[in-house]
């Protein structure tokens, strides 16, 4: 495994021409990292969905320096996508388009439509441009960890995932911390498929329209099976009033030594902050901060090897709706 400093333009140059050569690279986001293959090349393409173990017809996002390098990848362009994508991009957010004949068939599961988006890491569009100006018309990539499982916000979370032969460009941790919103721009009626940082209400008032549920013949996308973003250990979401229950029930356990659960809550429970048999971390009260830590701190508790995780559910207010999201999933799992 090869770890290049992603500011230095030499590293950037080696990412490129793997890339350019139809080779993996991981890649730093501002929402997490990805892993990169160009979005032109089936070939290439082919090699994420088996290094992960996802399956072919789960599309993945095509990344792109702008929008001038997003419209070679649609059909169309609707009025709706230009709208977002000149508010928020560089940025968290993903529109799925028409997508055009013949190119990033595998990147978008073989799907009519493909999902584009344009990340705001310096160092991921220093690769964009020099892949670029080597003929890579675009980045296809999903989060760089086997499928399923927690994001990566860290080159070192990525090491952690795959073998010896991948290239990793190192970007520090990720700013956002959980992946971008994605919104179908596809058919007359706009619709949110994933919730991200960016809230359903700056999105709408963008469009000047509300956004609508998924029905049935929205479009796959990344992220948004049923169970998603899972630790090995069992994830359970719950109320202040549930914790302090679970801790009543299970205090004979912590007599074995061993931990009982990791525990991830807004609210201090004595229990959890006095004994290595609760694991602890406390969740902030800012859905941006807890959004930004989420996966690493998920990675951290897991690494407990406590069974069991609890997590005090986030607020239901609006802008939670990106992390209550990833959270649903991973209990799902």
């Amino acid at each position: 495994m090869t770890v290049l400093q992603g500011e230095r333009a030499e590293a950037v140059s080696q990412a490129a021409q793997c890339l350019a050569d139809g080779g993996l690279v991981a890649l730093p986001t501002e929402t997490v990292y990805g892993l990169g293959a160009r979005a032109d090349d089936d070939a290439a393409v082919a090699a994420i969905f088996s290094a992960k173990g996802r399956p072919a017809d789960h599309p993945l996002i095509v990344h792109v320096l702008d929008a001038a390098h997003a419209t070679p990848f649609a059909a169309a362009w609707p009025e709706t996508a230009q709208r977002l994508t000149a508010a928020f991009w560089p940025g968290p957010l993903t529109v799925i388009v028409p997508r055009s004949p013949g190119l990033a068939h595998a990147a978008a599961g073989g799907q009519t439509t493909v999902g584009l988006r344009c990340p705001a890491h310096p160092v991921a569009q220093a690769l964009l441009a020099a892949a670029a100006r080597l003929g890579v018309r675009g980045v296809a990539a999903p989060s760089a960890n086997r499928f399923g499982r927690v994001s990566p916000t860290s080159a070192a979370h990525v090491a952690q995932e795959f073998g010896a032969d991948l290239l990793i460009l190192d970007g520090g941790d990720c700013e956002v911390g959980i992946e971008s919103a994605i919104v179908d721009c596809s058919s007359e009626q706009p619709t949110l498929l994933r919730p991200g940082v960016l809230t359903r209400q700056a999105i709408e008032a963008v469009l000047g329209q509300p956004l609508h549920a998924p029905g049935l013949n929205a479009p796959k996308a990344s992220g948004t099976l049923e169970a998603h973003y899972a630790p090995r250990a069992k994830v359970r979401l719950m109320s202040a009033a549930e914790l302090q229950e679970a801790f009543t029930l299970m205090q004979p356990l912590s007599a074995t030594g061993q931990p009982v659960a990791a525990v991830y809550s807004r609210t201090v429970f004595p229990a959890a902050d006095s004994s290595a048999q609760w694991p602890h971390r406390r969740m902030p009260d800012n859905a941006a901060d807890c959004a930004h830590e989420l996966f690493a701190v998920l990675r951290a508790l897991d690494e407990t090897r406590a069974p069991l995780l609890w997590i005090e559910r986030p607020p239901d207010s609006p802008e939670w709706e990106g992390v209550r999201d990833r959270l649903q999933r991973a209990a799902a799992a």
